[in-house]
């Protein structure tokens, strides 16, 4: 019996879960239809007296002659009492704005929701409404404003007060209508004025926002910036825009007229940039001749036909680059050669002789001092081989003297050169030998 009890206990949830009451209510406003250009809202509230666990799958509306603009994905939320029970909702809401005059029928949409607890998804079904739409009278082909209210306002920002030739003036309109679409709104006239230039701006155009996430018109803002071409006195003439309401009465929108003056242009440097020049030492500015042209276009010219002739001129480089490789390396073999880095070695201490052997056999052929100074028996020459056998022998005292070896080496180089000479130029033969 016990068990029995606590069975029943636990089946009480279940049983008090009972399905959840989902309702679909739609409406047109205004009810009694529109005239064409107009606005048209559908609203449609998805009730339920519980709670949503999903967002409502909503349908594809479409009408022939006629401008929809869906929902924007936000919903209004509701609290209603219907037969004294509590309901929880949200609102959607569709814009219509016929084309053409007629009769429009909104068919049986159908809309999925998910209600708690059982989160099992609800269809529901609306009813079909319909309406008609009448033509303006008086409005002709042309595109026309209807709403419930309508405001325009203009701003004036000038490129520099006061205005001069070559300054920009800007000119902004913005237009919020109530209850009419923003891409409906027709754009206000920028007529071309005398001594003014003209740059249309494009146009921003917005859905009007209640503040609360729902749309209640559009707002559509025009630029227009003039550029001053001559001097004097200038107007921008007032705009003014035709409106009508939803019972058909016309009405009229307007900004006023806004007049300046225009000085001719006067172009005066921030600074003087001979004062400049000055300070930086200078005493005025280069100016540069008409002679100097042609000198830049001789330049020129000479640039272009040796850059069309290099072709040519790559042998004859490459020539005088063997050339210039060929004395270096003449200069190299040579015994001066020797003789600059044997100048150098002998001012070391110890003195280096590798450079004085080179230029022996370079000079002479000989490989040793001994042979090379028995070419020269003139004992002062000779004097050579003393200084440098009393710098490298054992117990040196250090009476080497560089100089004096220089200057001993540098008569045996003469005599060397002289020799060479006469063996170039050798004496004539006697004519009667």
């Amino acid at each position: 019996m016990s068990r029995l009890v606590i069975l029943l206990l636990l089946s009480l949830p279940w049983c008090a879960w009972a399905d959840p009451d989902v309702r679909v209510q739609s409406r047109l406003v205004p009810a009694d239809g529109a005239l064409v250009g107009a606005t048209v809202s559908l609203q449609v509230d998805l009730l339920v007296d519980s709670w949503f666990t999903a967002a409502p799958v909503l349908p594809q509306l479409q009408l022939p002659g006629a401008v929809i603009t869906p929902p924007n994905g936000e919903a209004q939320h509701l609290n209603q009492t219907i037969d004294g029970k509590a309901f929880f909702g949200l609102r959607y809401t569709w814009q219509i704005t016929p084309q053409v005059a007629g009769a429009f029928r909104i068919p049986a949409l159908s809309y999925q929701v998910q209600p708690g607890p059982g989160n099992v998804p609800v269809t529901l079904t609306s009813k079909p409404l319909s309406f008609s739409a009448k033509a303006l009278a008086g409005a002709g082909d042309q595109p026309h404003l209807i709403a419930s209210n309508v405001k325009l306002s203009q701003s004036i920002q000038l490129s520099h007060d006061p205005l001069r030739v070559g300054d920009s003036i800007t000119r902004t309109l913005s237009l919020q209508a109530e209850g009419a679409q923003a891409m409906s709104m027709p754009a206000p006239a920028f007529v071309q004025i005398a001594g003014l230039k003209r740059y249309v701006q494009p146009a921003q155009v917005k859905p009007l926002s209640d503040g609360r996430g729902g749309t209640v018109g559009g707002a559509r803002e025009d630029s227009v910036t003039y550029v001053v071409e001559r001097a004097g006195a200038l107007t921008l003439p007032a705009v003014q825009m035709k409106w009508w309401d939803y019972a058909g009465n016309a009405h009229d929108a307007s900004v006023d007229a806004v007049s300046f003056n225009a000085a001719a242009a006067e172009y005066r440097a921030p600074f003087s940039i001979d004062d400049d020049l000055r300070a930086l030492g200078q005493q005025a500015r280069i100016k540069v001749g008409g002679h100097w042209l042609l000198i830049v276009v001789g330049v020129l010219a000479g640039t272009l036909s040796v850059w069309l002739c290099r072709r040519w001129f790559e042998p004859a480089r490459g020539a005088w680059r063997a050339w210039r490789e060929k004395r270096r390396q003449r200069w190299l073999d040579s015994a001066d050669f020797a003789w600059a880095g044997m100048a150098r070695q002998l001012q070391e201490q110890p003195p280096r002789l590798d450079a004085l052997y080179l230029w022996v056999r370079r000079s002479s052929g000989k490989q040793t001092l001994q042979r090379f100074f028995e070419l020269f028996p003139d004992t002062a020459d000779v004097r050579c081989l003393n200084l440098l056998e009393i710098r490298y022998r054992e117990a040196s005292g250090g009476e080497y003297v560089p100089a004096d070896l220089m200057e001993n080496l540098r008569r045996v180089r003469q005599r060397i050169k002289h020799d060479n000479a006469a063996h170039q130029h050798p004496a004539l033969k006697p004519l009667n030998p």
